[in-house]
């Protein structure tokens, strides 16, 4: 299985409402400081809907980039029940899906 199907696969996991961090995403599919490479595969992500792709987020925080602008992943994050202010991810441990 390809690097990209794997964390395609291990993203399938993370359930509406809640978002991980592309370390932690790099993490559970193997990967040492993989978290560039995983936020690389995100944006090239064929499947938008199927594969949720807006739910992976930075680990400071921040809900980082998304290759149909960081607005439109704050609304489908927004959407899922998961609050943001400026940018950034509101009840952390509440919503950080630990694999």
């Amino acid at each position: 299985m390809s690097l990209e199907k794997k964390i395609y696969k291990k993203l399938l996991e993370v359930p509406k409402g809640q978002i991980t961090t592309y370390g932690e995403l790099a993490k559970a599919v193997g990967l040492k400081n993989g978290q560039r490479a995983v936020g690389r595969i995100m944006n090239k992500n064929p499947y938008p809907v199927i594969i949720p792709c807006h739910r992976v987020v930075m680990s400071n925080g921040k809900v980082g980039g998304y290759a149909y602008g960081e607005h439109i992943k704050t609304k489908m994050l927004n959407d899922e029940g998961i609050k943001t202010e400026n940018g950034k991810i509101l009840d952390w441990e509440k919503t950080v899906y630990r694999f």
